[in-house]
């Protein structure tokens, strides 16, 4: 089941696998559901016309994202060639407690064909291909979107202290096309690809797959919310096992297209 967002001449309206659902019902209210409940109460709700405007993306202007760091051994490698303190990251992927920061409040993320920035004081950029939840008010597991963690590598490298400014500025994250409901025991096996596209030629690719991950996302929902209450639900990005190569930085007008599953959520880089 695909819950998906768009940009109605009315406003902003839900649509159930490409059509309409009732005005005024908002992703909030269908996150403050038990999950057990959630596709039942869509199949009975009463539909119509195709969900053919704009897309936006699936989150509401108050939802969180918090992310998650070093979940893959690939990033854990990546990160410590690009730091100069070498062994945190080590310290990071093999401790109990995970890395887990904020990211973005919903009505700074971008949707799918939307743009998406570089930092203009930053030499090394790169997308972070994420598997990224969707967690209702009873702290469960509903869904997943597409993710981009885009990152500035070298800012975060020269001191982990500046992770908030590698990772938190003006079109750095990026969450759609929509939302797929799927129990959270079929989502392990679930392939994230990446490609980015300079002047209509492939410069990267790359996948991997969320069972490769050091840990579950029942771990990473129970740490981000110990001591945190999300009455309106929260997106969580799981972490990427996708790095390019570290002579590889984005660059202004590239496309990066992300995979999961059957979703697809693509973005360009605005010049």
């Amino acid at each position: 089941m695909h819950l998906s967002r768009h940009q109605t001449p009315e406003g902003s309206r839900l649509a159930c696998d490409g059509v309409y659902l009732p005005r005024g019902l908002s992703l909030e209210m269908i996150l403050q559901l038990p999950s057990a409940t959630v596709a039942k109460f869509l199949e009975l709700l009463p539909k119509s016309g195709l969900a053919v405007d704009p897309l936006l993306p699936p989150l509401e202007s108050m939802h969180e994202v918090w992310a998650c760091g070093v979940t893959y051994l690939r990033s854990r490698e990546a990160r410590e060639i690009e730091s100069e303190i070498k062994d945190v990251y080590e310290k990071v992927y093999t401790a109990e407690r995970p890395e887990i920061f904020f990211k973005s409040i919903g009505w700074r993320v971008a949707g799918h064909n939307m743009p998406i920035r570089i930092r203009r004081d930053s030499r090394w950029n790169v997308p972070e291909p994420e598997l990224t939840l969707v967690i209702n008010s009873y702290r469960e597991i509903v869904g997943f979107c597409c993710g981009n963690d885009v990152s500035s590598r070298d800012i975060e490298g020269e001191n982990p202290l500046y992770l908030p400014q590698a990772k938190i500025y003006n079109g750095s994250c990026a969450i759609g096309p929509g939302l797929e409901i799927l129990d959270v025991a079929n989502m392990t096996e679930l392939i994230i690809r990446v490609e980015i596209i300079r002047s209509e030629e492939i410069v990267f690719q790359g996948d991997t797959k969320a069972s490769r991950m050091k840990r579950s996302f029942e771990e990473l929902v129970a740490y981000l919310t110990r001591e945190l209450d999300f009455p309106n639900g929260v997106f969580l990005m799981t972490g990427t096992g996708v790095v390019p190569a570290d002579d590889f930085s984005l660059q202004r007008d590239d496309i990066v297209r992300i995979y999961i599953g059957s979703l697809l959520l693509e973005n360009h880089i605005q010049s």
